[in-house]
C-alpha cells in the first residue's frame, strides 16, 4: 500500500532563498513529503511573489513553485529574526539560502558559523558563482549563467546571436543538481553516520555539465563549436520540419537502426544500406544533405499524414507542441502528467505533478503558494513554543 507521507516524511527543510533555483529544490523535498518552512522578508516576500504572469494580483509562477510550503516572515537581518532562525534550525535538517557570501558573514550564519552551532544541518549554498574566486561575492541570475556556461553561444542559427531561453533554464537545472546533492548529503549524514555539511552549488557549472562535449572539442580538437540551429549533425537528420499545414514535428536519429527506419519511412530504403548515410562517424558529413533530404518530404505532407508514416515505420518523431496541445495530449493525460489543485485565490488550478513517479511513495500537492506569512504564529508556536504575547512584541518591531 502506497505510503501518503511520502519518502521524505520527517525531513524538515527551511528555505531562506528567494526567487527560483533554490525555491524550487524545497519545491520537489515538499512534494515527496518535506517539511517546507519559506522564510521571507515581512512586507515585500519573496519576489516571485510578483513575478511573471499574473492573474489580477497573483503569481502563476508563485502559487505553483510554493506549493506545499509553509509561509513564514522573518527578518534576518535582524539579530532577534537571526535568533529565530537559529532555533529554528535546531529542529530542521535543512537549510536552503541563496543571499551573497558577505551578507551571510555579517547576519552570522554564513556556513562555519552555522555548523558550529547545527553540526548535522545540511546546508545547501546556491548562488550565481559559488564560492572561491574573485565573483563569489557579486549577485548572480540565470541569464548570466546561460550566457557564461556556453549554452546561449550554442544556441540559435548561424546568423543569429546568441540565444537565450524564454524560461528559468540555468535555474532549474541547478535546482536539480541542487536537488540530488542535497539527498546525497542527507544519505551521507544518516546512514554513514557523517556530520551535516555544506552543499556549493552555483548557476553556471550544472548548465555547463550538460554542453560539456563543447569544451571536449575545444580541449581535445581545438574546435570552438558554433550555432547551427536545430541541426545536430552527428544524429542527422535530427531538427524541427516544416508540414504542408504549416505545423512542425521533430526528429532524432541518434543511432544507425533509428536513421534507417527514417530512410525506410521516406521511401529511400537504398540509403539504409549506405555506409555514408547510416554510420555516425561518416554521416555528420552529410548533415546538411541528409536534412534537406527528410525536409522535403515531410513539406509535402500534413503533420498527420507525416505522423502516421512515422509512427508506423517506428521514427523517433513528435510533433512540436504549444501549451494548449501539451495539456491536450492523450498519454499525457493518462499518466496524470497536469493535475488541477483548487486554490482559494484562483480557483482550481492546472499545475504539473511532481515529475518522478514513485510506486511506492508517490509525490503529492496538498496546497499551491500560500500568502505572505500564513503560517508564521503556528509554526513558531508549535516548533520553539513561542507565546502569543511574544510574537505580538517581535511583529510589532518588524522582526516577523
Amino acid at each position: 500500500m502506497a505510503d501518503s507521507r511520502g519518502p521524505l516524511h520527517g525531513v524538515r527543510v527551511v528555505e531562506a532563498a528567494t526567487l527560483a533555483a533554490g525555491p524550487l529544490v524545497s519545491t520537489a523535498m515538499g512534494e515527496f513529503g518535506a517539511d517546507v518552512i519559506k522564510l521571507e522578508q515581512p512586507g515585500a516576500g519573496d519576489p516571485m511573489r510578483t513575478w511573471g504572469d499574473r492573474k489580477g494580483d497573483t503569481s502563476l509562477a508563485w502559487k505553483s513553485m510554493s506549493r506545499n510550503k509553509r509561509c513564514v516572515t522573518v527578518d534576518l537581518r535582524h539579530s532577534d529574526g537571526q535568533d529565530l532562525l537559529h532555533r529554528l534550525l535546531d529542529v530542521s535538517d535543512v537549510l536552503i539560502i541563496n543571499n551573497r557570501p558577505s551578507a551571510l558573514a555579517r547576519w552570522g550564519i554564513d556556513y562555519e558559523s552555522v555548523h558550529e552551532r547545527h553540526p548535522r544541518l545540511v546546508m545547501l549554498h546556491i548562488t550565481g558563482y559559488g564560492r572561491g574566486g574573485p565573483k563569489s561575492d557579486r549577485p548572480g541570475f540565470g541569464t548570466l549563467a546561460e550566457a557564461m556556461s556556453g549554452f546561449a553561444h550554442l544556441t540559435g542559427p548561424p546568423d543569429s546571436p546568441p540565444t537565450l531561453p524564454p524560461f528559468m533554464l540555468a535555474d532549474g537545472v541547478a535546482a536539480l543538481a541542487a536537488t540530488y546533492a542535497v539527498m546525497m548529503a542527507l544519505y551521507h549524514r544518516d546512514v554513514h553516520g557523517g556530520v551535516g555539511q555544506l552543499v556549493d552549488v552555483n548557476l553556471i557549472e550544472p548548465l555547463a555539465r550538460l554542453i560539456e562535449s563543447s569544451t571536449l572539442v575545444f580541449d581535445q580538437l581545438g574546435v570552438v563549436a558554433g550555432r547551427i540551429g536545430n541541426r545536430l549533425d552527428a544524429s542527422a537528420p535530427r531538427n524541427t520540419y516544416l508540414t504542408s499545414d504549416d505545423k512542425w514535428l521533430a526528429i532524432s536519429s541518434s543511432s544507425p537502426n533509428l536513421v534507417a527506419r527514417v530512410y525506410d519511412a521516406i521511401g529511400r530504403p537504398d540509403l539504409a544500406k549506405n555506409p555514408e548515410y547510416v554510420d555516425p562517424l561518416v554521416r555528420q558529413q552529410r548533415g546538411r544533405e541528409i536534412d534537406e533530404l527528410v525536409a522535403n518530404w515531410i513539406r509535402e505532407r500534413t503533420l498527420a499524414e507525416a505522423m502516421t508514416v512515422f509512427e508506423s515505420a517506428s521514427v523517433a518523431a513528435a510533433p512540436v507542441y504549444d501549451a494548449e496541445q501539451l495539456l491536450a495530449d492523450e498519454h499525457l493525460r493518462c499518466r496524470g502528467t497536469f493535475v488541477k489543485v483548487d486554490d482559494p485565490d484562483l480557483g482550481p488550478m492546472t499545475v504539473q505533478a511532481p515529475v518522478a513517479v514513485l510506486s511506492e511513495t508517490p509525490g503529492r500537492i496538498m496546497h499551491l503558494g500560500r500568502h505572505l506569512g500564513a503560517d508564521t504564529d503556528a509554526v513558531f508556536e508549535e516548533l520553539l513554543n513561542i507565546d502569543p504575547d511574544r510574537l505580538a512584541a517581535l511583529r510589532a518591531a518588524g522582526v516577523i
